[in-house]
């Protein structure tokens, strides 16, 4: 899998992404206790208010986003999101206002939603072989999940050494090595949208979720996904401190063990892609995660026992396991699933609904579990799970199998009869290879005329 990491311009990009995350994650333990020396007690409802206001900028911001960024300079656009970033991140140390944070975080949140789309729709095109861009979504899969698990314990090890204000300063650094690998790399140009009007090219990723039935059916897979990682990262507390009382340390290895288990997965699908359909794969973890609900409602309601610690960390680690297979092989799906000249849309569109799941579902796991009981919330978010698993296969058809199928995708042998010989005779039959579609890819068809209509 490493082996995509000798493309030039890919590496630096994958760098980018790295140390942008690393920043990241810092800003994420620094914002708490900044929330925690301006609210005190109320730190909580601070940082529950500005990660709705993440939320609403990534859902609000990246198809608008979308709308311009195919008439920009891709490297102009990632350079001026990674510098706003960077200039967001050192005034942060300088509020004194709560409203001040709020206004902040959504202009750091803001500029994420205009580069991580931009990011995801030119790494096909600087990996257009089909083997490599799979092998780059492992990749970042397994950036996103390094990050949760090394950023903490960078901002421990940094923290016993500064106050936490300099941890801005590290955020800040983060994004300004970003812009710089950015800068080192020529990119591929986008290819200007056929729609016409902003508004059409704001929406159109959005339609494009609406005509396309394997995008219908992501929408759903984003939804089930959102459930769970919501119970992860909103009850992980609830179950580590209240319901099984045990001591703060074991928070850090519940959280990693779904890092644990998404990691696993995003080093074995790049092999398993190669053979197996990208619908399979995803309808495959969807159902693991309604599997895993079970799993965690006889968790929830057991009376006791010491054996709920391992098993709540197999749980965290299967859903991570899950969530993985599901989001991994996404951008392969949109890849094939939009134009070449309206993929930065459709990425912005996956941003946005994506983020608009995880808007109803964070809420919703915090509110359940703190009113009702985390028994509730399990029942809930399973609830939503299995009906977002059941709504994707059925909006997700399964493809005709072709004669073909048990070859490589991508090639197809034919034996046909050849010219005349070079007697005169009839010459026996001559294979010939001719390139076909991977048996989940999707035809030319009436979706593409959502970018060439106007309105």
């Amino acid at each position: 899998m490493l082996a995509v990491l000798r493309h030039r311009t890919y590496r630096h990009l994958f760098a980018a992404q790295v140390v942008a995350l690393t920043g990241t994650g810092l800003a994420t333990v620094a914002l708490g206790l900044l929330a925690y020396d301006m609210a005190g007690s109320d730190a909580g409802s601070v940082l529950g208010t500005a990660l709705a206001i993440k939320m609403v900028a990534y859902v609000a911001i990246a198809p608008a986003v979308g709308a311009v960024a195919d008439g920009l300079p891709r490297r102009a656009l990632m350079l001026s999101a990674d510098l706003t970033r960077a200039g967001v991140a050192l005034l942060l140390p300088f509020v004194d206002q709560v409203w001040q944070v709020y206004v902040l975080v959504f202009l750091l949140q803001s500029a994420s939603a205009a580069f991580t789309p931009a990011f995801q729709a030119v790494v096909p095109d600087v990996l257009p072989e089909e083997r490599d861009y799979t092998r780059a979504l492992s990749m970042s899969r397994l950036a996103y999940d390094l990050e949760s698990l090394f950023s903490p314990a960078l901002a421990a090890a940094l923290l016993s050494l500064v106050t936490y204000n300099w941890l801005f300063t590290g955020t800040a650094l983060g994004f300004l090595a970003s812009a710089a690998l950015v800068v080192s790399v020529a990119l591929p140009p986008a290819r200007p949208s056929t729609a016409c009007g902003a508004y059409a090219r704001a929406t159109a990723g959005t339609r494009l979720f609406r005509t396309v039935p394997a995008l219908r059916a992501l929408l759903a897979l984003n939804l089930a996904v959102a459930a769970a990682s919501a119970m992860v990262t909103v009850n992980s507390v609830v179950y580590v401190r209240d319901l099984l009382d045990l001591p703060t340390g074991a928070l850090p290895l519940a959280l990693g063990a779904y890092g644990a288990g998404s990691m696993t997965v995003a080093l074995l699908l790049p092999r398993l892609l190669d053979r197996v359909p990208d619908r399979t794969v995803m309808l495959s973890g969807a159902g693991l995660l309604v599997l895993v609900f079970a799993g965690l409602g006889a968790v929830t309601t057991a009376g006791g026992g010491g054996w709920r610690w391992p098993a709540l960390l197999a749980v965290w680690a299967a859903f991570g396991a899950a969530c993985s297979m599901v989001l991994t092989p996404t951008g392969r799906l949109i890849r094939r699933s939009a134009p070449a000249e309206a993929r930065t849309a459709a990425f912005a569109a996956q941003f946005s609904l994506s983020h608009g799941c995880w808007l109803l579902t964070y809420p919703l796991a915090g509110w359940l579990g703190a009113t009702a009981g985390p028994g509730w919330a399990v029942a809930a978010l399973a609830s939503i799970a299995l009906g977002a698993s059941l709504s994707a296969v059925r909006l997700w058809p399964t493809p005709p199998t072709p004669a073909h199928a048990d070859l490589p995708a991508g090639t197809l042998t034919r034996r046909t009869p050849d010219a005349r010989g070079p007697a005169g005779g009839t010459a026996g039959p001559a294979s010939r290879t001719e390139r076909t579609p991977p048996p989940d890819a999707l035809p030319p068809g009436p979706h593409r005329d959502v970018f060439a209509l106007c309105g």
